[in-house]
């Protein structure tokens, strides 16, 4: 008899796994190595369209990491930092280059000293690489940058490629970094071409790998050609695609890589969607895997895995985690129910379970039942150990966590070990020191920087020593933290009792806010289909004289109701919104709408996570809409029923409180609009149907059989 042995890939949830590599949301990794220290550069992910804050994670080993936000002198009105790369410039100087496609898709670049920054501009900060470079109007993301032969610095870059017919490169004088010549390689030598290009050279050979497909959906893959010289021609390689997701879907979108070298050894970096992957595709994680060459043209295919590649220099923390697969318990944790969605076709059945902040796995993370704070994380190892070090690796590590650590040896009693409730620093880990001997550590997260961030926590690793760390620190944020809301009525604009006509002076917001409702053009209060309410002609709309709380912003969770009748159904008008529409990132912009297409029911941002109806209320009736937002989950509700419910997470800015308008006039409401309300906290289905009860607009319940 015959047997044979499978590899057999463990599932992502299970403890211990390697990859991904880092904890947190980061994207288009380049991966390099000074002296015997790793570094990783990345785009901050998971924050409205990759705008989070630039940063490096640091490594002595290649497992154990440590993140620290750069400061970069930026041009005024960049807010982000895509794809970056670094080069260290043969006058010892290290070069960081990053794109931006805000004023025009960009590359800019910066110099340092250290690796680390702080990074101050090149070229009076203009564009080292504006668009168009290569080709004509080729934007000019994604580079990457390779020290010649002759002492030239040879850029790759482009997005979109397949639009624009191919590849863009540039010759930068590595004195100056000016363009000494430029040019693309056609779609031709590199078929599919979209982005994220990265050359490496193995002996005398250079391999073009590069991205194809959508970044943010499952058919992001990566390719390869090869070639006698950089400049080309290339030649398409075997075994395309290399890098692709897996059949069961949990390494998904895998692509935009770098590649590292160590011993003779390749490694390959990359960033995939986190698990289960979140709405917007842009919530991605650094991966490494092996790269094997089959001959000296042959890229093969590329096994993408959760475990990862471990070690590649000498452990650094030599010493048992002894919270490591440690029984746990929380004040409360989140389970995502979401039906399928483009990001998740089989839709989501997830609890983010206090278990998962105890197997050391930078996919899995514990995340509280609701985003109100304290919230409490309870660690049991098992026996009384001593307890040196406690390292938290939060959810964002970009952003500051304020918190405490106690321990206890019966659960009962506990005692002080760590005060952060005052902090004030982001970071990964957060690093916690003392010496006390206990068997239970218990954390309380009590506010956080942003408004509406969960406590959530990727790991939690206790130590019964000390060792080295780094000696670097992240700057005090003078932001925050987050105010949280408590679901008061905020708006409450019910016109049932107020004269039929031209509107004199203003009406009163009989919410907690206050504040007066301005006519802005000419609304009329009339009788609508036997209901009084605010005639609006798309001109006009009601302005409130008391900006949006705080308790709004961010990924604050809300609730927004109406009554509405609109006559003729539209694209897209905007009934309610309460933050600000100019930066229209992706999921940086919240307003309740009314008609056909994406954003039929509820506007985001940039398109891509706009919510439309299940089926659009008909036009000429009156309906009740609603929306409310826990943080985690969007629901729409039309009369009461649910229609719709979408995952997400939201990045807005709070503004003035507009009825029937959302700052852009193609988006003015047409139509009459009654019993507004809007609360800085989540609803469930019981308390919609409540609210619409309340703001019923006729005198009988049971007129026109609404009910």
């Amino acid at each position: 008899m015959l047997s044979c042995v499978y590899r057999q890939e463990p599932q992502y949830n299970a403890p211990g796994m390697g990859n991904p590599l880092v904890p947190g949301y980061f994207a288009d990794p380049t991966i390099k190595k000074f002296g015997d220290t790793y570094y990783l550069y990345a785009t901050t992910d998971g924050i409205k369209l990759a705008s989070g804050e630039p940063q490096v994670w640091i490594s002595k080993d290649f497992v154990n990491w440590y993140n620290y936000e750069m400061e970069i002198d930026l041009p005024s009105g960049l807010t982000n930092c895509w794809a970056p790369d670094v080069l260290k410039g043969k006058d010892g100087k290290y070069y960081y280059f990053m794109g931006n496609c805000q004023f025009g898709c960009n590359i800019y670049g910066y110099v340092s000293n250290s690796p680390m920054g702080p990074w101050k501009p090149v070229n009076d900060g203009k564009p080292v690489i504006p668009v168009g470079t290569g080709k004509e109007h080729l934007p000019a993301l994604d580079a990457q940058f390779v020290q010649t032969e002759d002492g030239k610095i040879s850029a790759w870059f482009g997005t979109w490629c397949t639009s624009f017919g191919g590849l863009g490169w540039a010759e930068l004088n590595s004195d100056d970094l000016s363009i000494e010549r430029d040019g693309y390689i056609p779609l031709e030598q590199l078929p599919d071409v979209f982005e994220a290009p990265y050359p490496l050279k193995r002996k005398g050979r250079w391999f073009m790998m590069y991205s194809s497909g959508d970044c943010r959906l499952s058919d992001y893959v990566v390719h390869y050609a090869w070639a006698d010289s950089i400049y080309g021609p290339y030649r398409y390689g075997e075994n395309n695609p290399i890098l692709s997701s897996s059949e069961d879907g949990t390494i998904d979108s895998p692509g935009h890589n770098s590649v590292i070298e160590e011993n003779g050894e390749y490694y390959i970096l990359y960033h995939r969607h986190d698990n289960p992957h979140s709405s917007g595709g842009e919530f991605r994680q650094v991966c490494a895997d092996r790269l094997i060459f089959s001959d000296a043209y042959t890229i093969g295919k590329i096994e993408p895995s959760h475990t990862g590649i471990d070690y590649l220099a000498e452990n650094s923390i030599p010493y048992k985690n002894r919270a490591f697969k440690a029984k746990t318990h929380a004040s409360s944790f989140y389970h995502l129910l979401s039906p399928p969605t483009r990001f998740e076709k089989n839709g989501v059945d997830h609890a983010y379970l206090p278990e998962y902040a105890t197997d050391d796995n930078n996919g899995t993370l514990w995340k509280s039942g609701s985003g109100a704070l304290p919230q409490t994380l309870t660690i049991d190892l098992g026996k009384t150990r001593r307890i040196r070090r406690i390292m938290t690796q939060f959810e964002y590590p970009t952003f500051y966590y304020q918190y405490k650590w106690e321990v206890s040896e019966d659960s009962i009693s506990w005692s002080l070990f760590s005060d952060k409730r005052s902090n004030r620093r982001s970071g990964s880990p957060m690093i916690d020191d003392g010496d006390t001997g206990a068997r239970y550590v218990r954390i309380t997260v009590t506010s956080t920087e942003k408004t509406g961030m969960y406590a959530a926590i990727w790991n939690v690793k206790v130590y019964d020593r000390l060792f080295e760390i780094p000696s670097f620190s992240n700057s005090e944020m003078a932001e925050g933290p987050g105010e949280m809301g408590e679901r008061r009525l905020l708006v409450d604009l019910d016109v049932r009792d107020l004269t039929v006509g031209k509107i004199n002076g203003s009406i009163s917001n009989q919410g907690e806010l206050e504040g007066e409702f301005t006519p802005v053009g000419e609304p009329l209060l009339t009788v609508t289909d036997n209901v009084r309410s605010i005639s609006l002609d798309g001109e006009s709309y009601l302005l409130l004289t008391k900006p949006a709380p705080k308790t709004l912003d961010w990924n604050a969770p809300f609730t927004v109701s109406v009554w509405v009748y609109n006559p003729e159904i539209e694209f897209g008008e905007c009934v309610v919104s309460w933050n600000s529409r100019r930066n229209m990132l992706q999921a940086s912009y919240a307003a309740l709408m009314y008609g056909t297409g994406p954003y039929g029911a509820v506007a985001h941002g940039d398109g891509y996570v706009d919510v439309a109806f299940n089926e659009v209320p008909e036009a000429g009736k009156w309906h009740h809409l609603a929306i409310t937002f826990d943080g985690m989950c969007e629901y729409i509700y039309v009369n009461g029923q649910l229609d719709r419910q979408f995952p997400l997470m939201l990045f807005v800015k709070t503004e003035q409180i507009k009825i029937g308008a959302s700052g852009e006039i193609s988006e003015n409401f047409t139509g009459s609009i009654t019993g507004v309300r809007l609360y800085d906290g989540f609803s469930t289905g019981q308390q919609i149907k409540e609210i619409m009860y309340e703001t019923y607009p006729y005198d009988d319940p049971y007129e026109n059989n609404q009910f």
